[in-house]
């Protein structure tokens, strides 16, 4: 199991940064993947970013060149620098880490943290 904890969330405007943060409860080495997801009111919860034990990202088209997903292993942490934000990406901003077993991988989910773009 990993406890996943989020923070870095808030309010900004349009066009503005922010750096969500994801903090695990174990070694990054045993994390298989780690990403960010959002979720909108009233909408389902889709992919932002994804970066694997071997560093290897992807993105969703939406928001490729404008956000940044990075790994500390040192410090456990996985991070989303996000840029040139838009009030349609206001969301609760999710973390999950991909856990590998013998018989298959669990995802485990951080509580979420809110990031709202004003125009």
């Amino acid at each position: 199991q990993v406890q996943l904890v989020e923070s870095g969330g808030g309010w900004v405007q349009t066009g503005g940064s922010l750096r969500l943060s994801c903090a695990a409860s174990r070694s990054m080495f045993s994390i298989y993947a780690m990403g960010w997801y959002r979720q909108a009111p009233g909408k389902q919860r889709e992919l932002v970013a994804r970066i694997s034990s071997g560093s290897t990202t992807n993105y969703a088209d939406s928001v490729k060149g404008r956000f940044t997903i990075s790994r500390d292993n040192a410090k456990n942490t996985v991070y989303l620098q996000m840029n040139s934000l838009k009030p349609e990406e206001t969301a609760v901003y999710y973390c999950k880490a991909e856990i590998s077993y013998p018989d298959r991988v669990r995802d485990y989910w951080g509580q979420g943290t809110q990031v709202t773009v004003s125009s």
